[in-house]
Protein backbone atom coordinates (compact mmCIF):
# COMPACT_ATOMS: atom_id res chain seq x y z
CA UNK A 1 0.00 0.00 0.00
CA UNK A 2 1.60 3.30 -1.11
CA UNK A 3 1.86 6.30 1.22
CA UNK A 4 -0.47 9.20 0.68
CA UNK A 5 1.02 12.25 -1.03
CA UNK A 6 2.56 14.64 1.48
CA UNK A 7 2.67 12.00 4.31
CA UNK A 8 6.04 11.60 6.08
CA UNK A 9 8.10 8.57 5.13
CA UNK A 10 7.89 5.66 7.62
CA UNK A 11 10.80 5.36 10.05
CA UNK A 12 13.11 2.35 9.75
CA UNK A 13 12.91 -0.29 12.50
CA UNK A 14 14.64 0.85 15.69
CA UNK A 15 18.01 -0.76 16.27
CA UNK A 16 18.55 -2.57 19.59
CA UNK A 17 19.61 -0.18 22.31
CA UNK A 18 23.35 -0.57 22.68
CA UNK A 19 23.25 0.75 26.25
CA UNK A 20 21.75 -2.55 27.49
CA UNK A 21 24.61 -4.68 26.19
CA UNK A 22 27.15 -3.83 28.93
CA UNK A 23 24.52 -4.53 31.59
CA UNK A 24 23.72 -7.88 30.01
CA UNK A 25 27.41 -8.79 29.90
CA UNK A 26 27.87 -7.86 33.57
CA UNK A 27 24.85 -9.94 34.64
CA UNK A 28 26.08 -12.94 32.65
CA UNK A 29 29.58 -12.64 34.13
CA UNK A 30 28.16 -12.42 37.67
CA UNK A 31 25.96 -15.46 37.10
CA UNK A 32 28.91 -17.45 35.78
CA UNK A 33 31.05 -16.39 38.73
CA UNK A 34 28.28 -17.35 41.15
CA UNK A 35 27.86 -20.70 39.43
CA UNK A 36 31.59 -21.46 39.54
CA UNK A 37 31.91 -20.26 43.15
CA UNK A 38 28.89 -22.33 44.22
CA UNK A 39 30.28 -25.40 42.49
CA UNK A 40 33.65 -24.91 44.15
CA UNK A 41 32.07 -24.46 47.61
CA UNK A 42 29.92 -27.58 47.16
CA UNK A 43 32.99 -29.53 46.08
CA UNK A 44 34.92 -28.42 49.18
CA UNK A 45 31.97 -29.02 51.50
CA UNK A 46 32.02 -32.80 51.15
CA UNK A 47 28.34 -33.25 51.90
CA UNK A 48 27.65 -36.85 53.02
CA UNK A 49 25.90 -38.94 50.40
CA UNK A 50 23.19 -39.84 52.93
CA UNK A 51 22.24 -36.16 53.20
CA UNK A 52 21.44 -36.09 49.47
CA UNK A 53 19.43 -39.31 49.35
CA UNK A 54 16.02 -39.10 47.61
CA UNK A 55 14.15 -39.20 50.93
CA UNK A 56 16.12 -36.19 52.16
CA UNK A 57 14.91 -34.09 49.23
CA UNK A 58 11.29 -34.82 50.14
CA UNK A 59 11.61 -33.53 53.72
CA UNK A 60 13.88 -30.61 52.85
CA UNK A 61 17.00 -31.91 54.63
CA UNK A 62 19.00 -32.04 51.40
CA UNK A 63 18.21 -28.41 50.62
CA UNK A 64 19.26 -27.38 54.11
CA UNK A 65 22.55 -29.27 53.75
CA UNK A 66 23.27 -27.51 50.45
CA UNK A 67 22.35 -24.11 51.90
CA UNK A 68 24.72 -24.71 54.78
CA UNK A 69 27.53 -25.57 52.36
CA UNK A 70 26.92 -22.39 50.30
CA UNK A 71 27.15 -19.98 53.23
CA UNK A 72 29.55 -17.09 52.61
CA UNK A 73 32.35 -16.25 55.09
CA UNK A 74 30.40 -13.20 56.31
CA UNK A 75 27.03 -14.99 56.25
CA UNK A 76 26.82 -15.26 60.04
CA UNK A 77 27.27 -11.51 60.54
CA UNK A 78 24.76 -10.72 57.79
CA UNK A 79 22.21 -13.13 59.26
CA UNK A 80 22.65 -11.62 62.73
CA UNK A 81 22.12 -8.07 61.45
CA UNK A 82 19.07 -9.14 59.46
CA UNK A 83 17.54 -10.98 62.44
CA UNK A 84 18.13 -8.03 64.78
CA UNK A 85 16.61 -5.52 62.37
CA UNK A 86 13.66 -7.81 61.67
CA UNK A 87 12.92 -8.18 65.38
CA UNK A 88 13.40 -4.54 66.34
CA UNK A 89 11.55 -2.99 63.40
CA UNK A 90 8.90 -5.61 62.59
CA UNK A 91 8.57 -7.74 65.73
CA UNK A 92 9.36 -10.77 63.57
CA UNK A 93 11.51 -13.64 64.87
CA UNK A 94 11.72 -15.75 61.74
CA UNK A 95 9.96 -18.89 60.54
CA UNK A 96 10.47 -20.99 63.69
CA UNK A 97 9.76 -18.58 66.54
CA UNK A 98 6.61 -16.55 67.21
CA UNK A 99 6.40 -13.43 69.39
CA UNK A 100 3.47 -13.31 71.78
CA UNK A 101 3.20 -10.70 74.50
CA UNK A 102 6.31 -8.52 74.87
CA UNK A 103 9.38 -10.74 75.43
CA UNK A 104 7.32 -13.97 75.40
CA UNK A 105 8.55 -16.33 72.69
CA UNK A 106 6.87 -19.50 71.41
CA UNK A 107 7.96 -22.30 69.12
CA UNK A 108 5.82 -22.31 65.98
CA UNK A 109 5.80 -26.11 65.80
CA UNK A 110 3.94 -26.04 69.12
CA UNK A 111 1.21 -23.91 67.56
CA UNK A 112 0.62 -25.79 64.31
CA UNK A 113 1.91 -29.07 62.90
CA UNK A 114 4.75 -28.94 60.34
CA UNK A 115 4.06 -29.99 56.74
CA UNK A 116 3.65 -33.72 56.24
CA UNK A 117 2.36 -34.40 59.76
CA UNK A 118 -1.28 -35.38 59.35
CA UNK A 119 -3.61 -37.33 61.59
CA UNK A 120 -1.85 -40.59 60.71
CA UNK A 121 1.24 -39.73 62.78
CA UNK A 122 -0.71 -40.03 66.04
CA UNK A 123 -2.18 -43.39 65.01
CA UNK A 124 1.27 -44.69 64.13
CA UNK A 125 2.72 -43.49 67.41
CA UNK A 126 -0.05 -45.25 69.30
CA UNK A 127 1.09 -48.46 67.59
CA UNK A 128 4.68 -47.74 68.60
CA UNK A 129 3.63 -47.11 72.19
CA UNK A 130 1.75 -50.38 72.35
CA UNK A 131 4.71 -52.27 70.88
CA UNK A 132 7.39 -50.79 73.13
CA UNK A 133 5.42 -50.94 76.37
CA UNK A 134 4.47 -54.57 75.70
CA UNK A 135 8.12 -55.47 75.12
CA UNK A 136 9.26 -53.74 78.30
CA UNK A 137 6.54 -55.33 80.42
CA UNK A 138 7.58 -58.72 79.06
CA UNK A 139 11.08 -57.89 80.31
CA UNK A 140 9.70 -57.20 83.77
CA UNK A 141 10.07 -53.42 83.52
CA UNK A 142 7.10 -51.13 84.11
CA UNK A 143 6.54 -47.97 82.05
CA UNK A 144 5.24 -44.56 83.07
CA UNK A 145 4.46 -42.21 80.16
CA UNK A 146 4.76 -38.47 80.79
CA UNK A 147 3.74 -35.85 78.23
CA UNK A 148 4.82 -32.26 78.93
CA UNK A 149 2.04 -29.96 77.64
CA UNK A 150 3.12 -27.33 75.16
CA UNK A 151 4.20 -23.95 76.49
CA UNK A 152 1.61 -22.15 74.33
CA UNK A 153 -1.16 -24.17 76.00
CA UNK A 154 0.00 -23.57 79.57
CA UNK A 155 1.10 -19.95 79.11
CA UNK A 156 -1.84 -19.05 76.86
CA UNK A 157 -2.31 -15.75 78.70
CA UNK A 158 1.01 -14.62 77.25
CA UNK A 159 0.39 -15.65 73.63
CA UNK A 160 -1.39 -12.35 72.88
CA UNK A 161 -3.45 -13.56 69.95
CA UNK A 162 -1.18 -16.23 68.48
CA UNK A 163 -3.35 -18.82 66.78
CA UNK A 164 -2.96 -22.55 67.31
CA UNK A 165 -4.17 -25.63 65.47
CA UNK A 166 -7.33 -27.01 67.08
CA UNK A 167 -6.70 -30.47 65.61
CA UNK A 168 -3.16 -30.46 67.00
CA UNK A 169 -4.39 -29.50 70.48
CA UNK A 170 -6.89 -32.36 70.42
CA UNK A 171 -4.14 -34.95 70.03
CA UNK A 172 -3.07 -34.77 73.66
CA UNK A 173 -6.51 -35.93 74.83
CA UNK A 174 -6.59 -38.60 72.14
CA UNK A 175 -3.17 -39.82 73.27
CA UNK A 176 -4.26 -40.02 76.91
CA UNK A 177 -7.29 -42.05 75.85
CA UNK A 178 -5.03 -44.43 73.91
CA UNK A 179 -2.83 -44.89 76.99
CA UNK A 180 -5.88 -45.73 79.07
CA UNK A 181 -7.12 -48.21 76.48
CA UNK A 182 -3.71 -49.90 76.45
CA UNK A 183 -3.62 -49.87 80.28
CA UNK A 184 -0.31 -48.01 80.30
CA UNK A 185 0.42 -45.88 83.37
CA UNK A 186 0.76 -42.14 82.74
CA UNK A 187 0.96 -38.79 84.48
CA UNK A 188 -1.32 -35.98 83.32
CA UNK A 189 0.68 -32.78 83.81
CA UNK A 190 -1.98 -30.51 82.33
CA UNK A 191 -3.90 -29.70 85.55
CA UNK A 192 -0.66 -29.62 87.53
CA UNK A 193 0.98 -26.96 85.37
CA UNK A 194 -2.20 -24.92 84.95
CA UNK A 195 -2.48 -24.25 88.69
CA UNK A 196 -1.71 -20.78 90.01
CA UNK A 197 -0.65 -17.65 88.19
CA UNK A 198 3.15 -17.85 88.35
CA UNK A 199 4.80 -18.73 85.01
CA UNK A 200 5.98 -22.34 84.87
CA UNK A 201 7.86 -21.96 81.56
CA UNK A 202 10.70 -19.62 80.64
CA UNK A 203 9.72 -16.58 78.58
CA UNK A 204 12.43 -17.16 75.95
CA UNK A 205 12.70 -20.94 76.10
CA UNK A 206 10.41 -23.90 75.36
CA UNK A 207 11.26 -25.62 78.66
CA UNK A 208 9.82 -25.50 82.14
CA UNK A 209 11.45 -23.23 84.70
CA UNK A 210 12.28 -24.40 88.21
CA UNK A 211 8.67 -23.91 89.37
CA UNK A 212 7.23 -25.98 86.53
CA UNK A 213 9.94 -28.64 86.80
CA UNK A 214 9.29 -29.08 90.52
CA UNK A 215 5.52 -29.39 90.02
CA UNK A 216 6.05 -31.89 87.20
CA UNK A 217 8.57 -33.93 89.19
CA UNK A 218 6.25 -34.13 92.20
CA UNK A 219 3.34 -35.25 89.99
CA UNK A 220 5.44 -37.88 88.22
CA UNK A 221 6.73 -39.15 91.56
CA UNK A 222 3.18 -39.49 92.86
CA UNK A 223 2.40 -41.75 89.90
CA UNK A 224 5.68 -43.66 90.11
CA UNK A 225 5.83 -44.48 93.82
CA UNK A 226 2.99 -47.06 93.73
CA UNK A 227 4.77 -48.77 90.82
CA UNK A 228 8.01 -48.86 92.83
CA UNK A 229 6.47 -50.06 96.07
CA UNK A 230 7.06 -46.86 98.01
CA UNK A 231 9.75 -44.28 98.56
CA UNK A 232 13.41 -45.25 98.57
CA UNK A 233 15.99 -44.43 101.20
CA UNK A 234 18.36 -42.24 99.19
CA UNK A 235 18.76 -38.80 100.75
CA UNK A 236 19.39 -35.71 98.66
CA UNK A 237 20.95 -32.37 99.43
CA UNK A 238 18.61 -29.63 98.20
CA UNK A 239 20.33 -26.27 98.14
CA UNK A 240 18.47 -22.99 98.43
CA UNK A 241 17.99 -21.10 95.14
CA UNK A 242 20.73 -18.56 94.59
CA UNK A 243 20.70 -15.08 93.10
CA UNK A 244 18.82 -14.95 89.77
CA UNK A 245 21.18 -14.78 86.81
CA UNK A 246 20.58 -14.06 83.11
CA UNK A 247 19.82 -17.18 81.09
CA UNK A 248 20.00 -17.44 77.30
CA UNK A 249 16.79 -19.04 76.03
CA UNK A 250 16.85 -21.57 73.21
CA UNK A 251 14.17 -19.64 71.32
CA UNK A 252 16.45 -16.58 71.19
CA UNK A 253 19.15 -18.83 69.76
CA UNK A 254 16.69 -20.33 67.28
CA UNK A 255 15.69 -16.82 66.16
CA UNK A 256 19.36 -16.06 65.40
CA UNK A 257 19.66 -13.42 68.13
CA UNK A 258 22.03 -15.13 70.55
CA UNK A 259 24.88 -12.70 69.79
CA UNK A 260 22.74 -9.62 69.20
CA UNK A 261 23.16 -6.60 71.52
CA UNK A 262 20.65 -6.59 74.43
CA UNK A 263 18.61 -3.78 72.89
CA UNK A 264 18.18 -5.78 69.68
CA UNK A 265 16.79 -8.98 71.18
CA UNK A 266 14.15 -9.94 73.77
CA UNK A 267 15.16 -9.53 77.41
CA UNK A 268 16.76 -12.64 78.88
CA UNK A 269 15.12 -14.75 81.56
CA UNK A 270 16.66 -14.55 85.01
CA UNK A 271 16.81 -17.84 86.88
CA UNK A 272 18.50 -18.68 90.21
CA UNK A 273 21.03 -21.48 90.29
CA UNK A 274 20.34 -24.41 92.60
CA UNK A 275 22.07 -27.63 93.59
CA UNK A 276 20.18 -30.90 94.11
CA UNK A 277 22.47 -33.90 94.58
CA UNK A 278 22.40 -37.29 96.34
CA UNK A 279 24.11 -37.42 99.71
CA UNK A 280 27.21 -39.61 99.81
CA UNK A 281 29.01 -40.91 102.89
CA UNK A 282 32.37 -40.24 101.27
CA UNK A 283 33.85 -43.54 102.41
CA UNK A 284 35.85 -45.93 100.28
CA UNK A 285 33.06 -48.48 100.52
CA UNK A 286 30.33 -46.02 99.55
CA UNK A 287 28.50 -48.27 97.11
CA UNK A 288 26.40 -46.78 94.34
CA UNK A 289 22.74 -47.56 95.04
CA UNK A 290 21.01 -50.00 92.65
CA UNK A 291 19.45 -48.48 89.54
CA UNK A 292 15.66 -48.77 89.75
CA UNK A 293 14.40 -45.82 87.65
CA UNK A 294 15.46 -44.98 84.09
CA UNK A 295 14.41 -41.64 82.57
CA UNK A 296 14.17 -41.76 78.78
CA UNK A 297 13.12 -38.25 77.94
CA UNK A 298 13.60 -35.24 75.73
CA UNK A 299 15.41 -32.02 76.59
CA UNK A 300 12.76 -31.47 79.29
CA UNK A 301 14.53 -34.17 81.28
CA UNK A 302 17.81 -32.26 81.05
CA UNK A 303 16.59 -28.80 82.08
CA UNK A 304 15.76 -27.15 85.40
CA UNK A 305 17.07 -30.16 87.39
CA UNK A 306 13.97 -32.17 86.50
CA UNK A 307 15.72 -35.56 86.92
CA UNK A 308 17.27 -34.49 90.23
CA UNK A 309 13.95 -33.18 91.52
CA UNK A 310 12.30 -36.45 90.52
CA UNK A 311 15.01 -38.47 92.25
CA UNK A 312 14.59 -36.48 95.45
CA UNK A 313 10.82 -37.06 95.40
CA UNK A 314 11.31 -40.80 94.78
CA UNK A 315 14.13 -41.28 97.28
CA UNK A 316 16.12 -42.87 94.46
CA UNK A 317 18.74 -41.70 92.01
CA UNK A 318 17.35 -41.49 88.49
CA UNK A 319 19.40 -42.92 85.65
CA UNK A 320 18.91 -40.05 83.22
CA UNK A 321 19.35 -40.98 79.55
CA UNK A 322 17.31 -38.10 78.14
CA UNK A 323 18.41 -36.59 74.84
CA UNK A 324 18.32 -33.03 73.57
CA UNK A 325 16.19 -33.10 70.44
CA UNK A 326 14.88 -36.53 71.44
CA UNK A 327 11.35 -35.62 70.34
CA UNK A 328 8.93 -38.53 70.77
CA UNK A 329 11.21 -41.55 70.99
CA UNK A 330 14.82 -40.49 70.41
CA UNK A 331 16.06 -41.50 73.86
CA UNK A 332 14.03 -44.71 73.85
CA UNK A 333 15.35 -45.76 70.43
CA UNK A 334 18.92 -44.97 71.51
CA UNK A 335 18.60 -47.12 74.63
CA UNK A 336 16.55 -49.91 73.04
CA UNK A 337 19.43 -51.98 71.59
CA UNK A 338 21.12 -52.08 75.03
CA UNK A 339 18.10 -53.13 77.06
CA UNK A 340 19.47 -56.64 77.52
CA UNK A 341 22.37 -55.05 79.44
CA UNK A 342 20.19 -52.87 81.64
CA UNK A 343 20.77 -53.46 85.37
CA UNK A 344 18.62 -56.35 86.66
CA UNK A 345 17.46 -54.06 89.47
CA UNK A 346 15.66 -51.75 87.03
CA UNK A 347 11.96 -51.53 87.85
CA UNK A 348 10.59 -48.53 86.01
CA UNK A 349 11.14 -46.59 82.77
CA UNK A 350 9.82 -43.04 82.80
CA UNK A 351 9.22 -42.17 79.14
CA UNK A 352 8.89 -38.40 78.76
CA UNK A 353 8.34 -36.22 75.70
CA UNK A 354 6.65 -32.95 74.78
CA UNK A 355 3.10 -32.62 73.50
CA UNK A 356 4.47 -31.14 70.27
CA UNK A 357 6.31 -34.40 69.52
CA UNK A 358 2.98 -36.17 68.98
CA UNK A 359 2.44 -34.08 65.82
CA UNK A 360 5.94 -34.13 64.32
CA UNK A 361 6.67 -36.26 61.22
CA UNK A 362 7.77 -39.80 61.95
CA UNK A 363 11.53 -40.20 62.29
CA UNK A 364 13.58 -42.77 60.41
CA UNK A 365 13.87 -44.85 63.57
CA UNK A 366 10.13 -44.82 64.14
CA UNK A 367 9.44 -45.78 60.54
CA UNK A 368 11.95 -48.63 60.79
CA UNK A 369 10.25 -49.92 63.95
CA UNK A 370 6.84 -49.76 62.28
CA UNK A 371 8.24 -51.77 59.38
CA UNK A 372 9.46 -54.42 61.84
CA UNK A 373 6.05 -54.53 63.50
CA UNK A 374 4.35 -55.00 60.13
Amino acid sequence: MSARPGAPAPLPPAAPARAHRPTTVVVIVLLVIGLLAGGWMLGKARIPAAALAPARWADGEAGRAINEALKLPVQAQADLATAALRYRLLGDLGPQVALGCPDWLFYRDGLRPPPGAGEHVLQQRVRLMQHWTTQLKAQGVQVLVVVVPDKSRIEQAHTCGLRHSTAMRARLGQWQQALGAAQVASTDLLPVLQQGTAPVFFRTDVHMNRIGAQRAADAVAASALPLLGGRGGQAFEVGAPGVPKPRMGDLIVLAGLEKAPPAWRPALDREPEQVIAPVRSGGLLDDTPPVEVLLLGSSNGRRSLFAERLGNALGREVWNQSLDGGQFSGALLAAWPQRAQWPPTLKLVVWEFSEMALSLPLTDGEQATLAEID
